[in-house]
């Protein structure tokens, strides 16, 4: 029963990821998803690589408005900042007394952008001066690919080495979506180190990467999780499966011996937007009402008709913050929808109009009490709508 928060494409003070932690504990969520590196920025202290903190921790600026709008407009102004060892540490800590556990992600192979501007070696273009990413959406729209190298194999274990000193959870996410192998393609490096491991296309070799880092992750007494897409090549089953895509994604991974997290892009990415009113707050795209959050059957039919419900283990829904600048917005954009996930989570029988009217009499209270922002309009805005 997770939350996810990304703190790449917007990074929020200490005391609100405690505040978020709070809101899992009321909620009787038992795991933070907590999105630590991206294409947008770095957010973790490292200190066998400190220009992971002098350089990929900042972007040059930040788009204005949604990223498929033309011309795209730029703020202009220096963004970023990281968490210390001892600030982690201290969250760690509180999210513990209160039963959560963090499981940090590093996400790799591709969305390391970040990582590529503070030392350009990791990339298979290592003698191009990168930038830290200033838009959204870089799938194969721009560089993003680390280089099957031994410096970056190195640079790999190295960080993972930290993290896992820093937290505490048994298992490490390591990413692994929405991997370009254009770049790979493209590279004549690449190339050469495919065929001298055997490697016959782009998805093995991604795989490769997703093998190495897990397995160096069985050394330290850790586990992997993924997002699905490290399921399409030949990867030990032990890795634990977080599928964001639809119910097809996750009969595909089940039957291959895989456990599954779900958290479906519809309806469990709280980016998405709470209404179809064009004037509402800015989002990513798509429309994930709190009907639609409550009633999801976290077990999808297709996958019981297999017989494979025993291989979905947990759900979560994910905060991309790309259009969450501030924690306020975090809030309006998770409220009352994290309420609903709870219920569904925690409840084999559904009754949306009981659960609207506790809502009002119970939980709007709560969150003023809390000083928390929340979408008024959940009444009004209805699955079939």
């Amino acid at each position: 029963r997770g939350m996810h928060l990304d703190v790449v494409r917007h990074i929020f003070p200490v005391s609100y990821i405690k505040k978020y932690i709070d809101y899992l504990t009321f909620h009787k969520f038992n795991t933070f998803h907590w999105h630590l590196t991206d294409d947008q920025g770095w957010r973790f202290e490292v200190s066998s690589y400190p220009k992971l903190n002098s350089v990929s921790s900042w972007r040059d600026s930040t788009l204005i408005g949604h990223f498929k709008d033309t011309p795209a407009r730029y703020d202009g102004k220096r963004y970023g900042g990281f968490y210390t060892k001892a600030e982690i540490k201290e969250i760690v800590a509180y999210a513990s007394v209160r039963g959560i556990t963090i499981i940090p992600e590093l996400d790799i192979p591709g969305h390391s952008r970040a990582a590529m501007a503070a030392y350009p070696q990791l990339s298979t273009k290592p003698d191009t001066v990168w930038n830290v990413a200033t838009t959204w959406g870089m799938y194969n729209r721009q560089n993003n690919v680390l280089a099957p190298t031994d410096f970056t194999f190195q640079f790999l274990k190295a960080v993972f080495k930290e993290l896992t000193e820093l937290f505490p959870s048994t298992y490490i996410h390591i990413g692994g979506d929405e991997c370009s192998r254009m770049w790979w393609k493209q590279d004549k490096k690449t190339q050469l180190f495919m065929q001298k491991n055997n490697l016959k296309d782009e998805t093995a070799l991604q795989t490769y990467f997703i093998k190495y880092i897990a397995s160096y992750l069985k050394t330290l007494n850790r586990k992997a999780i993924g997002w699905h897409e490290i399921a399409e090549g030949d990867l030990d089953t032990s890795t634990l499966i977080m599928n964001w895509a639809d119910e097809k994604q996750a009969v595909t991974a089940a039957k291959k011996g895989f456990n599954i997290i779900m958290t479906p892009g519809v309806p469990f990415y709280f980016d998405h937007f709470q209404s179809k009113d064009p004037n509402d707050s800015l989002a990513i795209k798509g429309y994930n009402s709190l009907e639609a959050v409550y009633t999801y059957r976290v077990i999808p039919d297709a996958v019981q008709k297999a017989n494979l419900g025993n291989k979905i283990i947990g759900a979560q829904a994910n905060v991309w913050t790309e259009y969450m600048g501030y924690s306020t917005k975090v809030d309006y954009m998770i409220f009352p929808r994290m309420t609903a996930l709870s219920e569904n989570l925690w409840s084999k029988t559904k009754d949306y109009p009981d659960f609207l009217r506790r809502l009002d009499q119970f939980m709007i209270p709560r969150y003023q009490s809390w000083n928390s922002s929340y979408f008024k309009g959940y009444r009004i805005w209805t699955k079939e709508k």
